[in-house]
């Protein structure tokens, strides 16, 4: 997916949005040597993990960095899934239905990338010609990176076979935000903290203000821009939170299973964790499955803030996520989209259905809305959207149905719907 494509991609912008301190071009053995040898030591103190080898250092033109990109898409989002998460994004109304995805996140992480540590050769790629400040900070964050694949195998993490898209993200943002968070007190000699800037909605507004200079992230969707800084910004303090329970232990030791144990610590610090409910969906009635994946606590919210836009309403709404699973589905009519959800308490689920069907009014233009068993149904033009409510094995869910008119409401059988207690 999207989000699980930029696992050893750097916004080297977040750091010089803090602090950035130049130093003389690499020289020495080969290039950027000068850097390395400079950054290693540091990165050794902050992190008290040894670097078992440096790692080799390239240049990289921007025509090499774009073809990186498209490798790293074919093996991590091949063209079928690119396209089914396209239709999902489209159909859940996180990104304009004439938008391509794929040719579009191609430019804009060619117009990011200042350099990135690749796991497969072991080579760290500065591109040529970029902003000697910004090259400074990407061989540190780097760094950090090939220092993170010399204890944990970054490569089969980012390549792992895995349709749990949520559960990718948090990995993800294990690994940039703990090379963002070691890079930051590195470049602040050890006394970062988010708090004198505003705290992280401060950098985060710093680094849209930095970000907006740069054509494509700016055009780019809500959606696309919070999922692209989220590893880094939620992951650093994820890292920070971490570090300040334990300063001794590696925060690589354990990874998050899901963005709600990211974003919550109770979550991933209790006994045993709150690990989030698998949901398994049966073949769709009347239609053919197109693609699924789990959108998680935090797709929850930017979807709940994208159409209703309060951000207290949509944190609240998608607060007690407990798990979830949606499916792209295709009829002779169109493509619809079934998204379950399961929830902490009925409490949770209620308040989440609530600002759903909020969200519904606005999209749609205030469509009608007609009351069904478990829920409501609106005729929003040529969809009809349905939001319904009710308990399975003693867990609460909601689900969102999204077809064309005339297409069969009733796809998924629940009966049918599969559970996996954590």
């Amino acid at each position: 997916m999207l989000r699980t494509t930029l696992a050893c991609l750097t916004l080297a912008a977040i750091a010089t949005t803090v602090a950035c301190r130049g130093r003389d071009a690499g020289a020495g053995n080969g290039p950027y040597a000068r850097e390395v040898a400079d950054a290693i030591p540091r990165i050794e103190a902050v992190t008290k993990l040894k670097f078992k080898t440096p790692p080799k250092v390239e240049e990289r033109s921007k025509e090499q960095v774009r073809a990186f990109l498209e490798k790293q898409f074919d093996q991590q989002a091949p063209a079928a899934q690119m396209a089914g998460e396209e239709k999902a994004l489209q159909l859940l109304g996180l990104i304009p239905d004439t938008m391509h995805l794929r040719p579009f996140m191609l430019d804009l992480l060619t117009e990011q990338i200042v350099g990135y540590y690749d796991p497969k050769p072991k080579v760290l790629y500065v591109v040529k010609g970029a902003n000697q400040d910004l090259v400074n900070v990407t061989v540190t964050h780097e760094l950090v990176h090939a220092l993170q694949d010399q204890y944990v195998n970054l490569d089969s993490i980012q390549n792992a076979n895995d349709d749990d898209s949520d559960r990718k993200l948090a990995a993800a943002a294990l690994i940039e935000g703990h090379a963002t968070y070691e890079q930051l007190q590195i470049s602040t000699g050890g006394t970062f903290d988010p708090d004198r800037l505003g705290g992280w909605a401060g950098i985060r507004q710093a680094l849209r203000q930095q970000q907006a200079q740069l054509p494509k992230f700016s055009a780019a969707p809500l959606y696309v821009q919070e999922t692209l800084l989220f590893p880094y910004l939620s992951g650093a303090e994820f890292v920070r939170r971490a570090l300040q329970r334990d300063s001794t232990a590696s925060p690589l030791a354990r990874f998050p299973e899901s963005t709600e144990q990211v974003m919550f610590p109770a979550a991933f610090e209790s006994n045993p964790p709150d690990a989030p409910t698998a949901v398994t969906l049966p073949a769709p009635r009347g239609a053919t499955r197109v693609h699924d994946d789990v959108l998680g606590e935090f797709g929850a919210r930017l979807f709940l803030y994208e159409h209703f836009r309060d951000q207290a309403a949509a944190i609240r709404g998608a607060a007690g996520w407990d798990g979830d699973r949606y499916m792209v589905v295709h009829d002779s009519r169109g493509d619809g989209i079934v998204w379950l959800t399961v929830w902490d308490t009925p409490l949770d689920a209620g308040e989440f259905g609530d600002v759903v069907k909020q969200g519904i009014k606005r999209r749609f233009g205030g469509p009608r809305e007609t009351s069904i068993p478990g829920g409501s149904e609106f005729a929003a033009g040529a969809r009809v959207v349905r939001v319904t409510g009710g308990e399975m094995g003693g867990r609460t869910w909601v689900l969102y149905v999204d077809v064309p008119a005339g297409s069969p409401r009733d796809i998924v059988d629940l009966s049918a719907v599969r559970l996996r207690q954590p």
